[in-house]
């Protein structure tokens, strides 16, 4: 059965598991969230639910700027507790996300967080590029929503595998980290600057643009 972002959310959030877990576990279980989590306890996929409950209201924003001024970041991961903010293994699990999205420029915390607008949009694109291909018209739609599935996971941040670690994703780093740290850790926000982007860029001489000017 089809399973909606917001159950998958829903059910992350109970459990602490992967997003794709999740995913499949709705699917294995119609969509039951009750089963569901029993499916992921079983698995041995929901080892943080009992964290699950609690609030991750405490946490840092971390900055970073790279290769002179050009690519700048700001995030905000969360946990439960203060003490937990200043542990220096937390500290360091927000830096190396901030390095990691300065170097990997995701657009999204999560696939949750991409609108159905977005999403239509470019399956609208997928499956005219696969018409282009001359496949069989009964086929587009799921050679579509595979490479939908393959750019979610290009532009989510928790998708990406982890620049320092390929082996592992981001979402993996972080539950990697929950386990250590006995805390609920969660990526909440983030912004990445960089310079000039969305600016057209002037090709015209200023000396020229100069010389004009004084003749008006």
């Amino acid at each position: 059965m089809a399973v909606s972002p917001a159950l998958v959310k829903q059910l992350r959030e109970m459990t602490s598991a992967g997003m794709m877990d999740c995913r499949k576990a709705l699917e294995k279980c119609d969509g039951s969230l009750d089963k569901a989590v029993e499916y992921l306890q079983k698995k041995g996929q929901a080892s943080a639910h009992k964290k699950s409950g609690r609030v991750a209201a405490e946490g840092i924003v971390d900055s970073y700027v790279h290769a002179g001024g050009k690519v700048g970041v700001l995030l905000e991961v969360n946990c439960e507790t203060d003490f937990v903010a200043r542990n220096e293994d937390f500290q360091k699990l927000v830096h190396d996300i901030c390095l990691h999205i300065a170097a990997m420029g995701p657009r999204y915390v999560s696939r949750e967080d991409v609108s159905q607008t977005e999403r239509d949009k470019q399956l609208e694109i997928f499956v005219a590029q696969a018409r282009e291909t001359g496949k069989p018209e009964q086929i587009l739609a799921k050679i579509a929503e595979g490479r939908i599935n393959k750019w979610l996971s290009e532009i989510c941040l928790l998708e990406q595998s982890f620049v320092k670690d390929p082996d592992k994703t981001v979402e993996a780093l972080v539950h990697e980290a929950t386990g250590n740290i006995g805390e609920r850790i969660s990526v909440r926000r983030f912004v990445r600057y960089e310079m000039g982007e969305g600016l057209e860029k002037r090709e015209h001489d200023l000396v020229k643009d100069l010389q004009e000017l004084q003749k008006s």
